[in-house]
């Protein structure tokens, strides 16, 4: 008898226990890390440097003196224009998005050779040709905005246009009147100008921050002259340089933008776990 008080005892007094035991929830396991953090692409922008090389083709609208004024003079131009040549230059731009980005250049164009030949009648009847050749050169600056049209396999298409100038200079310039033995020439010149551009092309990126690019370029340089000419025993009765109306190229550019400030990615937030 005394046994089973025992047991019964014994039963009532694990019972609080076992039925507290039961109310409490197994902890479960302690979350698996997760998988490495990737941190979203943003859109931002960054300053970027620039340099560029190319050659260009040149063109001149009309040629003008103002002894083509004079009165019973004709003047037919039969050849006028520029040899190409090359040019380099380097800018600073920034990205604003994923789409739009502008840069300031300046280039130094080289000096391309001048061609030209006029002949010339009077009273309706052929007395002469003047025969033209010197020198032209450009320093440019530009201020630049481009559309990027998407990117595929790093291929970026873009277009751009640029405002800004020109300074022009005219060297060398002579002037040859074979059937009458007359000879002209003129001292260097300098003009600055109204300039603007237009651009299409392709950017590749190589790495996150270096892009080449290839491109083409229409630029219009305005108008430039040469001093005034005189004749070869120095003699100058009048204010006449010739005046170059209308100076265009078309150039071909190779290009490379180094992203050198881009601003660095958000860190990952940091990885909570739950304790048992």
């Amino acid at each position: 008898m005394r046994s089973v008080k025992s047991f019964v005892v014994a039963a009532v007094a694990l019972l609080p226990t076992t039925v507290f035991a039961a109310d409490v929830p197994i902890a479960p396991p302690p979350y698996a890390p997760p998988p490495a953090y990737a941190p979203p692409v943003e859109d931002f922008g960054g300053w970027y440097l620039r340099g560029d090389i190319g050659v260009s083709q040149q063109k001149v609208k009309s040629l003008y003196n103002v002894l083509y004024d004079e009165p019973g003079v004709g003047v037919q131009t039969v050849g006028k224009g520029f040899g190409g040549a090359a040019f380099f230059g380097v800018g600073v731009g920034y990205q604003f998005n994923s789409w739009l980005r502008a840069d300031v250049t300046g280039e130094y164009r080289m000096k391309s050779s001048i061609h030209g030949l006029d002949i010339v009648s009077f009273n309706g009847g052929v007395i002469g040709t003047d025969e033209y050749r010197g020198n032209k050169e450009e320093w440019v600056a530009l201020v630049n905005l481009y559309a990027d049209l998407g990117t595929w396999w790093c291929i970026t298409p873009f277009v751009g246009v640029g405002v800004g100038g020109a300074r022009t200079t005219i060297s060398s310039f002579v002037d040859v009147n074979t059937p009458n033995l007359g000879v002209a020439f003129a001292h260097d010149e300098s003009k600055w100008g109204f300039a603007y551009a237009l651009h299409a092309g392709l950017g590749y990126k190589v790495t996150n921050n270096l892009t080449m690019e290839l491109a083409y370029r229409y630029l219009h340089l305005g108008d430039a002259h040469s001093g005034d000419l005189r004749t070869f025993d120095g003699t100058n009765n009048v204010n006449n340089p010739m005046h170059f109306r209308d100076i265009s190229s078309h150039d071909i550019k190779l290009g490379v933008r180094w992203t050198c400030c881009e601003p660095e990615a958000p860190p990952p937030p940091p990885v909570l776990m739950r304790r048992g």
